[in-house]
Protein backbone atom coordinates (compact mmCIF):
# COMPACT_ATOMS: atom_id res chain seq x y z
CA UNK A 1 0.00 0.00 0.00
CA UNK A 2 1.41 4.14 -0.63
CA UNK A 3 0.87 5.44 2.28
CA UNK A 4 -1.04 9.16 1.94
CA UNK A 5 1.41 11.85 2.03
CA UNK A 6 2.34 12.90 5.35
CA UNK A 7 3.83 16.26 6.00
CA UNK A 8 6.12 16.69 9.31
CA UNK A 9 6.41 20.60 9.74
CA UNK A 10 9.38 21.10 11.57
CA UNK A 11 10.73 24.83 10.62
CA UNK A 12 8.53 27.99 10.30
CA UNK A 13 7.39 28.83 7.19
CA UNK A 14 9.99 30.21 4.90
CA UNK A 15 8.68 34.02 3.97
CA UNK A 16 7.28 35.12 0.38
CA UNK A 17 10.24 34.76 -2.35
CA UNK A 18 10.51 38.60 -3.83
CA UNK A 19 9.16 39.15 -7.41
CA UNK A 20 12.29 38.93 -9.87
CA UNK A 21 11.53 42.85 -10.84
CA UNK A 22 12.04 44.01 -7.07
CA UNK A 23 15.26 41.98 -7.19
CA UNK A 24 18.87 42.95 -7.83
CA UNK A 25 21.19 41.13 -9.90
CA UNK A 26 23.43 40.47 -7.06
CA UNK A 27 20.33 39.08 -4.84
CA UNK A 28 19.06 37.23 -7.78
CA UNK A 29 23.17 35.25 -8.07
CA UNK A 30 22.60 34.90 -4.36
CA UNK A 31 19.57 32.87 -4.54
CA UNK A 32 20.36 30.71 -6.88
CA UNK A 33 23.81 29.81 -5.28
CA UNK A 34 21.26 29.14 -2.39
CA UNK A 35 19.24 26.83 -4.25
CA UNK A 36 22.54 25.22 -5.81
CA UNK A 37 23.34 24.67 -2.71
CA UNK A 38 20.14 23.42 -0.59
CA UNK A 39 20.23 20.74 -3.63
CA UNK A 40 23.41 19.55 -2.86
CA UNK A 41 23.13 19.77 0.51
CA UNK A 42 20.03 17.67 0.36
CA UNK A 43 21.40 15.26 -2.15
CA UNK A 44 24.40 14.59 0.12
CA UNK A 45 21.80 14.13 2.55
CA UNK A 46 19.86 11.63 0.81
CA UNK A 47 22.84 9.32 0.36
CA UNK A 48 23.70 8.66 3.89
CA UNK A 49 22.93 6.31 5.99
CA UNK A 50 20.47 6.24 9.38
CA UNK A 51 23.60 5.49 11.68
CA UNK A 52 25.13 8.94 10.41
CA UNK A 53 21.70 11.03 9.40
CA UNK A 54 20.74 9.95 13.43
CA UNK A 55 24.11 12.11 15.47
CA UNK A 56 23.25 15.37 12.66
CA UNK A 57 19.65 15.03 13.95
CA UNK A 58 20.44 14.98 17.91
CA UNK A 59 22.67 18.55 17.00
CA UNK A 60 20.14 20.38 15.53
CA UNK A 61 19.90 19.36 11.60
CA UNK A 62 16.50 20.40 9.86
CA UNK A 63 17.50 19.06 6.53
CA UNK A 64 18.60 15.29 8.19
CA UNK A 65 15.35 15.11 10.36
CA UNK A 66 13.55 15.74 7.14
CA UNK A 67 15.49 13.02 5.33
CA UNK A 68 14.71 10.55 7.86
CA UNK A 69 10.79 11.40 7.97
CA UNK A 70 10.82 11.10 3.83
CA UNK A 71 12.54 7.61 4.48
CA UNK A 72 10.51 6.21 7.42
CA UNK A 73 7.08 7.55 7.00
CA UNK A 74 5.80 4.58 4.98
CA UNK A 75 6.79 2.22 7.00
CA UNK A 76 5.77 3.58 10.12
CA UNK A 77 2.12 4.57 8.73
CA UNK A 78 1.51 1.00 7.16
CA UNK A 79 2.68 -0.49 10.61
CA UNK A 80 0.08 1.86 12.76
CA UNK A 81 -2.44 0.86 9.91
CA UNK A 82 -2.22 -3.18 10.30
CA UNK A 83 -2.30 -2.45 13.88
CA UNK A 84 -4.95 -0.56 14.17
CA UNK A 85 -7.04 -2.09 11.07
CA UNK A 86 -7.78 1.15 9.62
CA UNK A 87 -6.15 4.50 8.71
CA UNK A 88 -8.13 6.35 11.06
CA UNK A 89 -5.85 9.22 13.01
CA UNK A 90 -2.54 7.06 11.86
CA UNK A 91 -1.05 10.12 10.27
CA UNK A 92 -0.73 12.00 13.67
CA UNK A 93 0.10 8.91 15.48
CA UNK A 94 3.08 9.22 12.88
CA UNK A 95 3.08 12.45 13.10
CA UNK A 96 3.54 12.31 16.52
CA UNK A 97 5.66 9.44 16.95
CA UNK A 98 8.43 11.48 14.68
CA UNK A 99 8.46 14.15 17.17
CA UNK A 100 8.67 12.05 19.96
CA UNK A 101 11.81 10.00 18.20
CA UNK A 102 13.66 13.27 17.29
CA UNK A 103 13.28 14.77 20.85
CA UNK A 104 14.84 11.87 22.33
CA UNK A 105 16.82 10.54 19.42
CA UNK A 106 20.10 11.28 21.42
CA UNK A 107 19.04 8.46 24.11
CA UNK A 108 18.80 5.73 20.69
CA UNK A 109 22.37 3.98 21.36
CA UNK A 110 22.19 2.17 18.25
CA UNK A 111 21.98 4.57 15.80
CA UNK A 112 21.59 2.14 12.85
CA UNK A 113 18.38 1.20 14.86
CA UNK A 114 16.64 4.17 14.08
CA UNK A 115 13.90 2.43 11.95
CA UNK A 116 13.05 -0.01 14.08
CA UNK A 117 13.17 2.08 17.23
CA UNK A 118 10.75 4.36 15.54
CA UNK A 119 8.55 1.13 14.68
CA UNK A 120 8.21 0.82 19.03
CA UNK A 121 7.25 4.52 18.96
CA UNK A 122 4.32 4.11 16.55
CA UNK A 123 3.24 0.69 18.01
CA UNK A 124 3.10 2.47 21.75
CA UNK A 125 1.27 5.15 20.40
CA UNK A 126 -1.56 2.68 18.49
CA UNK A 127 -1.76 0.72 21.41
CA UNK A 128 -2.85 3.98 23.60
CA UNK A 129 -4.94 4.30 20.49
CA UNK A 130 -6.85 0.74 20.43
CA UNK A 131 -7.32 1.33 24.23
CA UNK A 132 -8.48 4.46 24.55
CA UNK A 133 -11.11 3.51 21.59
CA UNK A 134 -12.25 0.26 23.45
CA UNK A 135 -12.76 2.51 26.40
CA UNK A 136 -14.86 4.83 24.53
CA UNK A 137 -17.03 2.01 23.03
CA UNK A 138 -17.84 0.57 26.50
CA UNK A 139 -19.32 3.98 26.94
CA UNK A 140 -21.11 3.88 23.36
CA UNK A 141 -18.80 6.76 22.64
CA UNK A 142 -17.06 4.88 19.80
CA UNK A 143 -16.84 6.60 16.26
CA UNK A 144 -17.63 4.52 12.80
CA UNK A 145 -14.09 5.26 11.60
CA UNK A 146 -12.85 2.91 14.30
CA UNK A 147 -14.12 0.10 12.40
CA UNK A 148 -11.85 -2.06 10.49
CA UNK A 149 -11.38 -0.59 7.40
CA UNK A 150 -10.16 -3.30 4.59
CA UNK A 151 -9.64 -0.97 1.58
CA UNK A 152 -6.80 0.19 3.77
CA UNK A 153 -5.50 -3.48 4.82
CA UNK A 154 -6.23 -5.65 1.22
CA UNK A 155 -3.90 -5.69 -1.77
CA UNK A 156 -6.21 -5.00 -4.71
CA UNK A 157 -4.95 -8.20 -5.92
CA UNK A 158 -7.57 -9.97 -2.80
CA UNK A 159 -10.46 -11.65 -3.97
CA UNK A 160 -13.96 -11.11 -2.50
CA UNK A 161 -13.14 -14.48 -0.35
CA UNK A 162 -9.65 -13.35 0.97
CA UNK A 163 -11.56 -9.46 1.44
CA UNK A 164 -14.18 -11.24 3.24
CA UNK A 165 -11.46 -13.44 5.71
CA UNK A 166 -9.06 -10.47 6.49
CA UNK A 167 -12.27 -8.44 7.38
CA UNK A 168 -13.29 -11.65 9.88
CA UNK A 169 -9.57 -11.85 11.24
CA UNK A 170 -9.23 -8.05 11.96
CA UNK A 171 -13.15 -8.02 13.30
CA UNK A 172 -11.75 -10.72 15.65
CA UNK A 173 -8.54 -9.13 16.48
CA UNK A 174 -10.74 -6.55 17.71
CA UNK A 175 -12.34 -7.98 20.51
CA UNK A 176 -8.71 -9.09 21.97
CA UNK A 177 -6.98 -6.60 24.25
CA UNK A 178 -4.61 -4.35 22.41
CA UNK A 179 -1.41 -6.38 23.61
CA UNK A 180 -1.73 -9.33 22.05
CA UNK A 181 -3.74 -8.11 18.91
CA UNK A 182 -0.27 -6.00 18.77
CA UNK A 183 1.81 -9.01 19.30
CA UNK A 184 -0.11 -11.62 16.76
CA UNK A 185 -0.46 -8.95 14.42
CA UNK A 186 3.55 -8.01 14.64
CA UNK A 187 4.48 -11.52 13.89
CA UNK A 188 1.52 -12.80 11.72
CA UNK A 189 0.43 -9.67 9.51
CA UNK A 190 3.85 -7.95 9.13
CA UNK A 191 6.05 -11.18 9.25
CA UNK A 192 8.45 -10.14 12.24
CA UNK A 193 10.23 -12.19 13.69
CA UNK A 194 9.72 -13.45 17.33
CA UNK A 195 12.83 -11.18 18.62
CA UNK A 196 12.00 -8.65 16.17
CA UNK A 197 8.10 -8.42 17.32
CA UNK A 198 8.95 -8.29 21.40
CA UNK A 199 11.53 -5.03 20.45
CA UNK A 200 8.93 -4.00 18.46
CA UNK A 201 6.09 -3.83 21.47
CA UNK A 202 8.75 -3.31 23.82
CA UNK A 203 8.40 -6.93 25.74
CA UNK A 204 10.69 -9.81 26.42
CA UNK A 205 10.72 -12.99 24.07
CA UNK A 206 8.79 -15.24 26.46
CA UNK A 207 6.07 -12.50 26.99
CA UNK A 208 5.43 -11.48 22.98
CA UNK A 209 5.52 -15.86 22.59
CA UNK A 210 2.66 -16.01 25.04
CA UNK A 211 0.45 -12.90 23.91
CA UNK A 212 0.92 -14.31 20.36
CA UNK A 213 -0.54 -18.17 21.32
CA UNK A 214 -3.26 -16.67 23.30
CA UNK A 215 -4.24 -14.37 20.29
CA UNK A 216 -3.93 -17.74 18.02
CA UNK A 217 -6.00 -19.56 19.84
CA UNK A 218 -8.78 -17.27 20.28
CA UNK A 219 -8.59 -16.82 16.28
CA UNK A 220 -8.28 -20.66 15.87
CA UNK A 221 -11.72 -21.00 18.29
CA UNK A 222 -13.19 -18.57 16.49
CA UNK A 223 -12.37 -18.04 12.64
CA UNK A 224 -15.05 -19.40 10.25
CA UNK A 225 -13.26 -20.04 7.45
CA UNK A 226 -15.07 -18.80 3.67
CA UNK A 227 -15.72 -21.59 1.31
CA UNK A 228 -15.06 -21.05 -2.15
CA UNK A 229 -13.31 -23.41 -4.40
CA UNK A 230 -12.27 -20.78 -7.56
CA UNK A 231 -9.74 -19.77 -4.87
CA UNK A 232 -8.04 -21.35 -2.56
CA UNK A 233 -5.43 -19.01 -1.80
CA UNK A 234 -4.63 -16.91 1.19
CA UNK A 235 -5.19 -13.49 1.15
CA UNK A 236 -2.56 -11.23 0.49
CA UNK A 237 -1.58 -8.26 2.00
CA UNK A 238 -0.04 -5.23 0.68
CA UNK A 239 3.71 -3.82 1.54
Amino acid sequence: MTARPVRLHLVPKAPEPTPDSDRSPDSAVTSTRDEAGAADESEALESLADESLVPLVAQGHVGASEQLYRRHAAFAFNLGVRIAGSATDIEDVVHDAFLRAFENIASLRNPKAFRSWLGSIVVHATRSRLRRGKLLRLFGLGRSGDVVDIDCIASDQASPRQRAELAQVYALLRTLPADDRIAWTLRYVEGHDLKAAAELAGCSLATIKRRIRRAQRYLANHFVAAHDEADDTNGELQS
